[in-house]
């Protein structure tokens, strides 16, 4: 196939040209950026929480008024919701990974060190946490018995000797604060606390992101009650029974103390799910947008493929008679998209990496990886071949005859 011929062609059709160039090069910037979004958003909703999140069940019990041994109280709630049938265990807990709002602190290595290692969120748990959610161990040992405060017992002291306290690290915390040998028996310090690693869990994502970091975290065996910012993980042994163990949570605590205002139970996973419900509706505009505007460029490309099809029926009939066989025609039309398509793809590129960078410094994305360039490419070069194959076709079923009735 000439090329020389189908570039003398375009030449006398510079503006429509132009539109379907500029209309290809908008749909790949556009197109690679929203992949690539869509891509990081699906990674985010994968993210492992470090937990077994089908076992788990959250409660919490808001007090009303001033409360009175609220300590005392939480235990009575523990007892109570351990007695569950179908429930294996109960802890008192500040927080879970994916929830809006989260408790963090500042780490070094060194007492009040003038720039913190990194800041972690900031877990508080009480007795069997850990086997409670299901986090897995890979370094170091669980709290001891003894090493459990009340923070109620804490805020009554100012003596950093002691506030000290036993912690375990998860597993990129501790190579970001000990990147050179083993965290165990180390200490690290909240300010000029001293805290002892004694144990690494493999993950425990944070609440919420912080400057982008959603792994670091940091475990205190500190007991908080309901009163004063715990509330209770429920662990059940199946995952089928969840409905049925979400009213007897519920009607426990409200056994316990009727004269409180009881949030009703829900499963971790309905939380999690309503926590990353707008990046999944961030996933399905992204992908109705890159479906519309394929559609519009598929059109685009139809329209013109068509028009210059009715306005070349005597060029075409003439090169038919001349024995052009229908192939030849079919090929014609379909390179002059391909370099329709790939000029504009180029540029598509270019602006792709435009869009990239505003949208890093605007909002802290990471950079477009190089290979989404090549991927729109090629979804962009077999969407303009299929949009132009019905019109080829048509141009190459023209009658030599019927072309040339004028001539």
């Amino acid at each position: 196939m000439e090329i020389r011929p189908i570039l003398s062609t375009l030449s006398r059709h510079k503006t429509a040209a132009a539109l379907i160039v500029l209309e290809i090069a908008l749909t790949c910037a556009i197109l690679c950026n929203a992949l690539f979004l869509v891509t990081q958003r699906l990674e985010t909703l994968n993210l492992p929480s470090g937990m077994d999140d089908e076992h788990l069940i959250m409660a919490r019990a808001d007090g009303i008024g001033e409360q009175v041994d609220a300590d005392a109280r939480s235990r009575e709630d523990l007892a109570a919701l351990r007695a569950i049938p179908g429930v294996t265990d109960a802890v008192i807990v500040n927080q879970v990974p994916f929830r809006n709002g989260s408790w963090n602190t500042a780490l070094g290595t060194r007492p009040n060190q003038e720039h913190p290692s990194l800041l972690a969120a900031q877990y508080m748990t009480s007795e069997g946490t850990l086997k409670a959610m299901g986090l897995k161990l890979v370094a170091g040992r669980d709290f001891q018995p003894d090493e459990f405060k009340n923070v109620t017992d804490l805020e009554k002291t100012e003596d950093p000797a002691t506030l000290t306290s036993s912690v375990i690290l998860t597993a990129p915390a501790a190579r970001k604060l000990f990147p050179d040998g083993t965290p165990l028996g180390k200490t690290i310090y909240m300010a000029n606390i001293p805290l002892t690693v004694v144990g690494v869990v493999e993950t425990l994502a944070r609440p919420a992101p912080m400057a982008g970091d959603r792994q670091n975290s940091l475990i205190f065996p500190t007991r908080l009650n309901f009163a004063n910012g715990g509330f209770y993980l429920v662990r059940v042994a199946d995952p089928a029974r969840r409905a049925e163990i979400l009213k007897a949570v519920d009607a426990a605590l409200e056994k316990v103390d009727p004269n409180r205002l009881i949030r009703p139970a829900t499963t971790y996973e309905d939380s999690r799910r309503d926590y990353f419900a707008d990046d999944r509706d961030m996933i399905g505009l992204l992908l109705i947008v890159c479906g519309l505007l394929l559609l519009v460029t598929a059109l685009g490309i139809v329209g013109l493929a068509s028009f210059w099809v009715q306005q070349r029926t005597k060029q075409i009939g003439i090169r038919r008679a001349l024995g052009a066989t229908r192939g030849q025609i079919l090929r014609y039309f379909q390179t002059e998209n391909f370099l329709l398509a790939t000029v504009g793809i180029v540029l598509g590129m270019v602006m792709a990496f435009g869009i990239n960078q505003m949208l890093i410094s605007k909002y802290e994305l990471p950079r477009l990886p190089l290979y989404y360039l090549p991927a729109g490419a090629l979804a962009l070069w077999l969407l303009g071949q299929l949009a132009v194959l019905g019109p080829a076709r048509r141009a190459a079923a023209v009658p030599p005859a019927v072309a040339t009735r004028s001539i």
